[in-house]
């Protein structure tokens, strides 16, 4: 990343809504913009199907399900945050199974990025396709955009929830509507 052409933006950005980028208080934000955008944006840089490396063979052949992933994202429109949480399930194939904190590390590089809901969903579900070859995969993201809440139409606690299936969700109702169930009425620990 280009740390001094964010603090240029920033800068412009002050002078734009009419402050004085170097009034005391605002005279080192340009600077603390640039340092977080290394880590709002950490994604960019990362390839997540690295971290589907790690693939165990294990006698299962059952739904997994990780449920209640955090997951905090900067909408490409408004470059306002979204944040929620997203849920993923699998059912392996030939008995591949890989650590679980490996698809929260996939959540998370792609949503250290400029994202819509809809893509960082696509995203997550095509990866896990791609490098673990599961039977099947499901991922639902549940999120509050910031770009509603604070402006537009101003709908505070309003969220998008987004899902995508791939392979024996699609096909097959009873396993799909196993791995909803299991998101949505299981009670938070």
């Amino acid at each position: 990343m280009d740390q001094k052409k964010i603090q240029q933006a920033v800068r412009l950005y002050l002078e734009g809504i009419g402050e004085d980028p170097d009034r005391k208080e605002l005279k080192d934000t340009p600077r603390r913009v640039s340092e977080m955008a290394l880590e709002l944006f950490s994604g960019m840089e990362n390839d997540p199907k690295k971290e589907m490396d790690v693939v165990f063979v294990e006698e299962y052949n059952e739904l997994i399900l990780v449920r209640d992933i955090p997951l905090y994202s900067m909408c490409e429109h408004h470059l306002l945050p979204f944040l929620g949480r997203a849920h993923i399930a699998y059912i392996p194939d030939k008995h591949r199974i890989t650590g679980l904190s490996k698809l929260a590390r996939v959540v998370e590089i792609f949503s250290r990025r400029l994202q819509l809901q809809e893509r960082l969903t696509t995203q997550i579900a095509d990866t896990i396709m791609k490098t673990l070859k599961p039977r099947g995969v499901m991922v639902v993201v549940e999120a509050e955009h910031l770009c509603m809440t604070m402006r537009g139409v101003k709908k505070p606690g309003s969220r998008a929830i987004t899902s995508v299936m791939r392979g024996i969700f699609l096909k097959d109702a009873k396993t799909r509507n196993e791995a909803l169930n299991l998101i949505h009425k299981i009670p938070a620990l």
